[in-house]
């Protein structure tokens, strides 16, 4: 469906990362593709929001007829990203009760008995659902492996297994649109100080940032790999230039639009005979206004003896009157 306003090119193949892709040089306040500026981009994003909840009803409704079709969008970025701006902007234009949204922080005691996926796997989305992961199980080659808190044997084997999982997601009716915000050394430190400047701001700040801050560099190598040895056919990464925090939204939105349009979403069949439910539904609306039309029969009925009634006592009322200025004028006489 044509927009308003459009990108130059897919999104999808924008932005997807292919062989030679080079984080070290990737402009991160470029807008790949888009010409038309922010606010035109503001008024886009609105746009294809209205589109975006209508396919997001389609999937739903798909689900609840039997479907097994389902979305995945998996957020990866360092902190000030704009991850949870793109769960607000983009995921929260669409109907919350057909999004599972999941996080990966620390694992629980519960989770550290099981293998490091297993939580991965009970947070994947139902049919009919957009899931969200905000910080995803490839925090396992990011986190894990620059803080160091596996050995670097088992760490080689983790980007074969997260292969594996994307690949049985993908196998299991799941569209998984893989997104890697990457912000700019510098963007990040505004976007912390700012943190720091503004009261309601202070709950986001943590004092642990400045540590990952101060390890920028080995970060940047970390998601460098793993963009080359987990970017695959089924589930390829895309990186989005993340300083300008509008045309990040407006990328992911339409990435995720793109995906939905690309599933060819109708609305399901009805199961049941509407030519009989029609008419089931029709003696209904007359046996409600043939009780109307009575209630109201019951009401005049009343309402005419009342009247008969106030009648005839006016009447007697009148010749009672009559009858004393008769016997007035006789004794005046």
């Amino acid at each position: 469906m044509p927009m308003a306003h459009d990108f130059d090119a897919p999104v999808g193949d924008l932005l997807r990362v292919d062989e030679g892709f080079d984080l070290r040089t990737f402009d991160r306040r470029s807008t790949p593709g888009w010409e038309h500026g922010k606010k035109a981009a503001e008024e886009a994003l609105a746009e294809r929001g209205e589109r975006l909840s209508e396919l997001q009803e389609r999937l739903f409704a798909e689900g609840r007829g039997g479907g097994t079709r389902s979305v995945l969008l998996v957020l990866q970025g360092l902190d000030t990203a704009g991850k949870g701006g793109i769960v607000r902007h983009a995921i929260g234009m669409v109907d919350p009760q057909g999004v599972d949204l999941a996080s990966f922080g620390v694992p629980t005691a519960e989770e550290k008995k099981h293998h490091h996926l297993w939580r991965v796997r009970r947070a994947l989305p139902r049919p009919g659902q957009i899931g969200v992961f905000d910080r995803s199980h490839y925090e396992q080659v990011l986190v894990v492996k620059v803080e160091e808190l596996e050995s670097l044997e088992l760490q080689d084997k983790r980007y074969e297994e997260l292969v594996r999982f994307d690949r049985k997601t993908v196998e299991s009716d799941t569209i998984v649109i893989k997104v890697a915000l990457m912000v700019s050394h510098e963007e990040q430190g505004e976007r912390l100080m700012e943190r720091l400047d503004r009261p309601d701001k202070h709950w986001k700040y943590n004092e642990a940032d400045l540590q990952t801050r101060d390890k920028w560099y080995d970060y940047q190598a970390a998601y460098q790999e793993m963009f080359d040895r987990t970017s695959i056919d089924e589930a390829p990464w895309h990186v989005v230039p993340a300083d300008r925090k509008w045309y990040a939204r407006l990328a992911v939105t339409e990435l995720l639009l793109e995906a939905l349009e690309s599933m060819d979403l109708t609305w399901p069949e009805a199961d049941f005979d509407i030519t009989a439910q029609r008419e089931l539904l029709a003696e209904t609306i007359r046996a409600d206004g043939e009780e109307d039309t009575g209630k109201d029969n019951k009401k005049s009925g009343k309402s005419d003896a009342t009247d008969s009634k106030n009648k005839k006592s006016t009447k007697d009322s009148t010749k009672k009157d009559s009858k004393k200025s008769s016997k007035k004028k006789s004794k005046k006489k």
